[in-house]
């Protein structure tokens, strides 16, 4: 697990955007408390989704309005069709950990 911030940088509701090892991930603090991580691009367009806003567990792509599940990677809505990596997230003393090995089986 790769150390990447303190949970206080990441208020409830919001998503950052992180450089881990050259993989662009989307860090979420999903609305219901739990910390969330997704590969930081829409598989339907490159836009970053961690520009994009948080509603319950689910990341929205800014451009098009495609949601993310951020437990599963998968799409809720068009135009997306594909999912997205997600990663392992922890919470240790505060600080939130991930590994770049996808939980859901989906590369990049």
């Amino acid at each position: 697990m790769i150390r990447i911030c303190s949970a206080e940088d990441i208020p409830k509701g919001t998503a950052i955007s992180a450089d881990v090892d050259g993989t662009r991930i989307a860090l979420v603090h999903g609305e219901d408390g739990v910390f969330y991580a997704a590969y930081d691009e829409c598989s339907h367009a490159s836009v970053a989704l961690s520009e994009g806003e948080v509603d319950g567990c689910t990341l929205e792509c800014w451009l098009h309005g495609s949601r993310f599940d951020l437990r599963t990677g998968e799409p809720t809505g068009l135009p997306a069709t594909e999912p997205v990596p997600v990663y392992p997230v922890e919470v240790r003393d505060g600080d939130i950990y991930l590994s770049l090995t996808p939980s859901n089986g989906v590369t990049r």
